[in-house]
């Protein structure tokens, strides 16, 4: 038996192929997107533009650096209050009532937590830095983002255990009487002073990490060295004035000093400690970044 094809169907099925011919021809014919990736430059040039576009991975990876620190803990986010907390109560003994440690007529928990709160958030902030590139080594052998990602993205996730650290600093200061006073304004600007400090510190040390895998024992015994020459337990005027602006070389001398003056009013520093610390921020920014973006093109190969 016989069947009559429908010349209907038969016109439909030809201007299908015709019409998929044309759109395999169309598209053989444009030509493909390609992203040139070129090696940094030898200057400390930062392509804010490059930021701007991975700044979506930027906030997921500061987001999954907190739901790890709090992953199957027990208090959870106590411990960003519990650490300084438990430091103050030390201090407050031993170099307080013991040693009997002048703090400018301030009481001498909220003298020493004032400083603990910037100190601990910094602390964490650089051990972060350093530990970020050979964390994410899986990451960086198989895909291309900007690196410097990577310690700032460590930097910024400990904001969060500020922000509930300065909660409990807040309430010291309104048991402890301190009345608020302009200089509270000044609160952000040495934060951010602490911010860049810490990834000013971890690009060189998360550079050296990835070659050198040793430098993460030096990080404790540093971060260590660096309290004790930083003004947690003791004002840096008991540093002589003649000695005050080297002093502020150590960048966490102006954090420490400046934010505990924003917050008690007390004990203003030297504008000399703070241009000092300022300056030294500075140039460890932008060496930092400069022996960031020279290691980053060989990082891959190496971490």
């Amino acid at each position: 038996m016989s069947t009559k094809s429908n010349p209907v169907n038969e016109a439909l099925a030809v201007a299908a192929e015709r019409a998929a011919l044309g759109a395999r021809v169309q598209s053989a014919a444009q030509p493909v997107p390609v992203k040139w990736i070129v090696p940094p430059g030898r200057f400390w040039a930062l392509n804010l533009g490059e930021l701007a576009d991975h700044r979506e991975l930027l906030y997921f990876l500061v987001w999954r650096e907190i739901k790890v620190r709090y992953k199957q803990t027990l208090i959870g986010a106590g411990w960003a209050v519990i650490q300084p907390v438990a430091t103050m109560l030390v201090f407050t003994l031993f170099f307080g009532r013991l040693a009997k440690i002048p703090s400018g007529g301030v009481p001498y928990p909220l003298f020493f937590y004032a400083a603990l709160l910037p100190w601990t958030y910094f602390a964490g902030a650089l051990s972060g830095a350093t530990n970020s590139v050979v964390e994410n080594q899986r990451v960086i052998t198989k895909v291309y983002f900007p690196r410097v990602l990577l310690p700032l993205s460590a930097v910024l996730s400990g904001l969060v255990d500020f922000a509930i650290a300065f909660v409990l600093l807040v309430g010291m200061a309104l048991y402890y009487r301190v009345s608020p006073g302009p200089w509270l304004a000044f609160v952000p600007v040495f934060l951010l002073l602490a911010i860049l400090t810490a990834f000013a510190a971890g690009l060189w040390l998360a550079a050296l990490n990835a070659l050198y895998r040793d430098v993460r024992y030096v990080v404790p015994f540093l971060v260590q060295f660096w309290l004790f020459v930083s003004p947690v337990a003791y004002p840096s005027s008991m540093i002589p004035a003649r000695w005050r602006t080297l002093y502020g070389l150590n960048p966490m001398a102006g954090v420490i000093d400046g934010f505990r003056w924003a917050i008690t009013g007390e004990n203003p520093p030297s504008t000399g400690l703070i241009a000092a610390s300022a300056a030294a921020v500075l140039a460890m920014l932008v060496a930092g970044l400069w022996y960031f973006r020279r290691v980053e093109a060989t990082v891959a190969d190496v971490v």
